[in-house]
């Protein structure tokens, strides 16, 4: 099995019991009442026919990133076609010029010898600065997080997949979302609720915000390229899928430009003043991150971490066959269609002056 850090952290554990204490005499999570302007370009899902066996769907994905056991139950055919869908921002295989069934060769041969000897693994956190832009490093930050983040994998994984275990670990502070990038001016809600939240583990904040910036920088090597601005890049859908394991969906391109030839749709007020333009990159705008998969034993791991763009051209097996046929002009992918929904993470610049990026977990 894979062990990529210590497999528990106290303080996240505590702050998870006492977030719930604190907000027990409501619920485990009680978000504010919704914006009443919030519109986006991933407008409510209605219901679609049941696939048939020779469809692809987001639990094949969902398999094909997993362990060699759940990549193995996926249709080869199917397979074939989702595989050449996958634009890797980090490698997929943590490997280089090992046999095929080595697959994390390279975890274990840091950690072996320690592993042996019964010591945990050193821990492994987003405040290295020398090391914090070193390509191999932020590869291993996706593929072995730090213990915060595999904390909350491994809450929502032994919690059967309760959405609870994820929003109890959220601080119950509320924080009011600002003005960003002009929107109060043009009336626009970017954020389901008007207030979000943190967490009570500043690591895993800071985490989040990695996640976009590193999507932002190396997204261009596969073809995606975006801004983290309002229109563009901002959002992502935290779910939990029915195996346990914990992703996010993040979505870019959200409010293309209208245009009468090749965008003619009206997404409301935060479209306004869009400068994205509609074109073959809306492909590309389906962003998927997961985390570690834990397995059944208590200190081990069975999938590392991934981060992958979903290509959805048309003519793909995922533009066929997962984006229903409503929206296929928006190339969307639905979080749910992963799993149960549990918060949306916004990173959004509400500074004046000079860019402030700040982080709103709705």
């Amino acid at each position: 099995m894979w062990n990529p850090s210590p497999s528990s952290s106290l303080p996240l554990k505590i702050a998870f019991i006492l977030s719930f204490s604190l907000t027990a005499s409501s619920s485990s999570y009680s978000p504010p009442t919704p914006n009443p302007r919030y519109h986006s370009i991933s407008i409510p899902k209605v219901n679609s026919k049941k696939p048939s066996a020779t469809t692809a769907t987001a639990g094949d994905i969902l398999a094909l990133l997993g362990t060699p056991q759940q990549a193995a139950s996926v249709d080869p055919q199917i397979a074939a076609e989702l595989q050449s869908c996958f634009k890797f921002i980090v490698p997929f295989n943590p490997t280089t010029n090992t046999p095929p069934d080595s697959r994390f060769n390279l975890i274990n041969r840091l950690s072996q010898s320690l592993t042996e000897s019964g010591i945990r693994f050193p821990r492994r956190t987003l405040n290295s600065k020398p090391r914090r832009d070193a390509e191999g490093y932020q590869n291993e930050l996706i593929w072995s997080p730090p213990a915060p983040v595999l904390e909350i994998a491994r809450l929502a994984f032994d919690s059967g997949g309760d959405p609870g275990s994820i929003q109890g670990t959220l601080d119950p502070t509320m924080i009011y979302v600002p003005d960003c990038e002009g929107s109060n001016e043009n009336r626009c809600e970017l954020t389901r609720y008007p207030y979000g939240r943190h967490f009570i583990n500043e690591e895993l904040n800071s985490y989040m915000e990695f996640l976009f910036q590193l999507i932002a920088a190396r997204g261009p090597k596969v073809g995606l390229i975006v801004s983290l601005n309002r229109f563009d890049f901002f959002h992502g859908h935290l779910f939990i899928a029915a195996d346990g394991r914990v992703g996010i969906l993040f979505h870019a391109k959200e409010y293309p430009a209208f245009d009468k030839k090749v965008f003619p749709y009206n997404m409301g007020y935060c479209q306004k003043g869009s400068n994205v333009t509609y074109d073959d990159s809306m492909n590309m705008r389906n962003i998927l991150w997961l985390a570690p998969l834990p397995s059944d034993s208590t200190n081990a791991w069975s999938a590392p971490g991934v981060l992958v763009v979903l290509d959805a051209h048309p003519g793909g097996i995922i533009y066929r066959d997962i984006i229903p046929n409503y929206v296929k002009y928006a190339r969307t992918i639905y979080e749910d269609d992963f799993g149960d929904n549990v918060v949306d993470v916004n990173y959004l610049n509400v500074g004046t002056a000079k860019p402030d990026y700040q982080l709103f977990i709705c």
